[in-house]
């Protein structure tokens, strides 16, 4: 059965990278993507949808909504040019003189009512916008059926601060909020989808018999940013691919469920810090949501899957 998926993304290259993934999976349908600041600003956002839909031939009718511009703490968004390019799509510049309509904030509500029980929620940039349907329509988002969140970093370093994920950084009193009222949330930190690399192989490949377009310059941008930082590391990972791909292949991770906290001190050392409360009698007696949490891939499930759609030609698991 085809998932119906809306979408909530800071549209940078792993954001697009899904959205390809998105567009040639056939499994997956995009029922409206909320555009996000985060990786870029929310207009940005909006005009890299926009290419995106158009190159990639999305069907028509699939509503864009303008989300948040700024976080629930007030501040000003932190862009990151270096990783994504100036727009967002590494070397590319897409046209912003574009004619799509864009709906308002509360076309959400509306998706939400017409799918209900079939919807899944996928996030993966700041968690700002969906906080706020928490804020407004709280009994509306338990129609919902599951959510799908990329963030956090258990355990392990962060990629803004040593004990931080971008996305909890950006905004921790939204992840808090959604964390708090969200049910049947998956979690899909660093712990996994670091480990969801592309090497320059598998680019090649996808490259020489998928119709992916615009993925080779955008991973070779994306790559050379994480090869400066980490020069062992053999491609970059697509964090927000692997995020769209769990709500499909269950089978590709090892999951854990406990009740998650973030620290939402918005000056401390410790801002946005993800926080699982393993100790068992914790877990049973405090009331408190378990959520579940991806902790690990099968590489190679990530591997044959990925190639196989993004070049149409399915692949052996030999």
């Amino acid at each position: 059965m085809v998932k119906k998926l809306l979408l909530f993304g800071d549209i940078g290259i792993d954001d697009t990278v899904a959205l390809i993934y998105a567009s040639l999976s056939e499994e997956v349908e995009i029922v409206g993507i909320v555009a996000d600041y985060g990786n870029v600003s929310r207009e940005d956002a909006v005009s890299n949808i926009y290419y995106l839909m158009t190159l990639f031939d999305f069907p028509q009718g699939i509503p864009v909504i303008r989300g948040a511009e700024v976080p629930l703490t007030g501040e000003q968004p932190t862009f990151y040019p270096e990783i994504h390019g100036e727009h967002g799509l590494g070397p590319i510049i897409p046209d912003d003189n574009h004619t799509l309509k864009i709906e308002n904030f509360l076309e959400i509500v509306k998706i939400i009512e017409n799918y209900k029980d079939e919807l899944i929620i996928v996030n993966i940039g700041r968690l700002t916008s969906l906080a706020t349907m928490f804020i407004l329509y709280r009994d509306l988002m338990s129609n919902v059926k599951e959510f799908y969140i990329m963030g956090g970093a258990f355990w392990i370093p962060g990629n803004v601060t040593t004990v931080s994920e971008a996305n909890f950084h950006g905004d921790p009193i939204a992840v808090n909020i959604v964390l708090t009222y969200g049910n049947n949330v998956t979690i899909l930190p660093l712990n996994a989808t670091q480990k969801a690399i592309v090497t320059p192989g598998m680019v090649d490949y996808i490259e020489q018999f998928g119709k992916t377009k615009i993925f080779k310059p955008l991973m070779e941008y994306y790559t050379r940013f994480y090869k400066e930082r980490d020069p062992s590391l053999h491609g970059s990972p697509i964090h927000d691919a692997l995020t769209l791909m769990a709500t499909i292949h269950p089978e590709m991770f090892i999951f854990e469920s406990y009740p998650v906290r973030v620290v939402d001190d918005l000056d401390g050392p410790a801002r946005g810090q993800s926080i699982a409360e393993t100790r068992p009698y914790e877990k049973q007696n405090n009331g408190e949501k378990i959520h579940r949490i991806a902790f690990d891939i099968n590489y190679d499930t990530f591997f044959h899957n990925f190639l196989s759609v993004m070049t149409g030609q399915q692949l052996n698991n030999d």
